[in-house]
């Protein structure tokens, strides 16, 4: 019999915030595979020993969610107990009973909540239906990691897009590729192994059409263990010219894919597993990069990784629509000749400490990752909770 995890001492700030981490743990794991819902995590611990007594997630497709799976696991268990949930839980009727409600019926003692839920169908209520019966209520702890955990969500709920984030590979001098155009890989296999996670966190994953072109990708996830978690790829293709003959519709019965191109463009007819969508157009005659987050939307994605070349990742930032660059930095030089990764801007636009904040910087194998973040995307610290604690 495994022996249980144990914490510090029951009722303190430290102790919550580590139970509240492991819950962002389970989380993290799922992202990708529960839209249109997020992505949750959920503990059940006996404060007075420290002792995990279950942890549960959101499965694939968002049900069951992951209030219910933690208490499903913890059985018996459960009653007296301390939950710790990633995001409000829920406190309407879908598909699935609310989750408050199943929270009082196992007898749960007091709830630990990051963050509250900005789905106007919650928004406060679920933790309220807990507290007017009873249930201890506390909000906010760890609420900044579980805002960008929940990113896709917030933003589906307050700015009707999903979550943006760009992945750059660079060469040490800061280019993308040669000034030859052949073919290089400017990072090494752990960086390129982060690459395929990442696509494997994502709903959607976009490049532009000369991306297709140039490199025929397959943008699928190839980790071991990973590959049924591709995501469906989308291609922004002003005129619907992608070529029939590329891996992308050749594997579209596979993985799914979605070009999206502008209403003054015909539409030829594509292979099964491919999708026409139209969008309008631009001041420049474009596919509308707007308009094409609200079609993905309705769709459900709520987390959509953009690898497209310079044009794609310019036009991106320069409508501020970009919330997180991950910038894989290689250790070979390829000449001032090389191609900058934003058309004419390299990636000393990531400096501008007004627009971006350095969350993260770190070694992986011979290159190195940074993580920058968009800053004021979700409103003043606290409006989807109650600060850090």
């Amino acid at each position: 019999m495994a022996r249980p995890e144990r914490t510090s001492p029951a009722g303190s700030d430290q102790q919550d915030r580590r139970f509240m981490e492991l819950a962002l743990r389970m989380a993290r794991r799922m992202l990708g595979s529960t839209a249109p819902n997020p992505s949750v995590g959920a503990v059940i611990a006996d404060e007075r020993t420290g002792e995990v007594i279950a942890r549960g997630w959101t499965e694939t497709g968002g049900r069951p969610h992951a209030e219910v799976e933690v208490l499903r696991r913890a059985g018996q268990r459960a009653a007296g107990q301390t939950m710790y949930v990633t995001l409000e839980p829920c406190s309407h009727h879908g598909r699935t009973p609310p989750c408050a409600d199943a929270i009082l019926a196992a007898r749960i003692g007091r709830v630990v909540c990051a963050i509250e839920d900005p789905d106007p169908r919650v928004s406060g209520n679920g933790l309220a239906i807990l507290r007017d019966a009873g249930v201890a209520v506390d909000v906010g702890v760890c609420s900044e990691q579980a805002r960008w955990m929940a990113a896709g969500h917030i933003l589906r709920m307050t700015r009707q897009r999903p979550f943006v984030q760009l992945k750059l590979a660079v060469s040490r001098d800061g280019l993308i590729a040669p000034g030859d155009g052949r073919p290089r890989w400017v990072t090494g296999e752990e960086a390129r192994a982060l690459g395929h996670l990442l696509r494997a966190h994502a709903d959607a994953i976009l490049v532009g059409r000369k991306t297709v072109e140039a490199d025929d990708p397959e943008l699928t996830c190839r980790l071991p263990g990973l590959a049924d978690r591709s995501p469906q790829r989308i291609v922004l293709d002003t005129h619907f010219r992608t070529s029939p003959t590329s891996r992308l519709v050749r594997t579209a019965v596979k993985v799914p894919v979605t070009i999206i191109g502008s209403t003054q463009a015909a539409v030829p007819q594509f292979p099964a597993g491919v999708a026409a969508k139209q969008v309008a157009s631009d001041g420049h005659g474009h596919a509308d990069l707007g308009a094409a987050l609200t079609a993905l939307h309705d769709e459900g994605i709520t987390r959509l990784l953009v690898e497209g070349g310079p044009t794609v990742a310019r036009s991106f930032l320069d409508r501020d629509l970009v919330d997180e660059v991950v910038l894989l930095r290689g250790a070979s030089h390829l000449g001032s000749a090389g191609l900058k990764p934003l058309s004419d801007r390299g990636i000393e636009a990531f400096d501008d400490q007004r627009h971006w904040a350095l969350h993260d910087e770190r070694a992986i194998g011979t290159d190195s990752v940074r993580v920058y973040r968009a800053r004021g995307r979700f409103g003043e610290r606290g409006r989807f909770g109650e600060g850090e604690k």
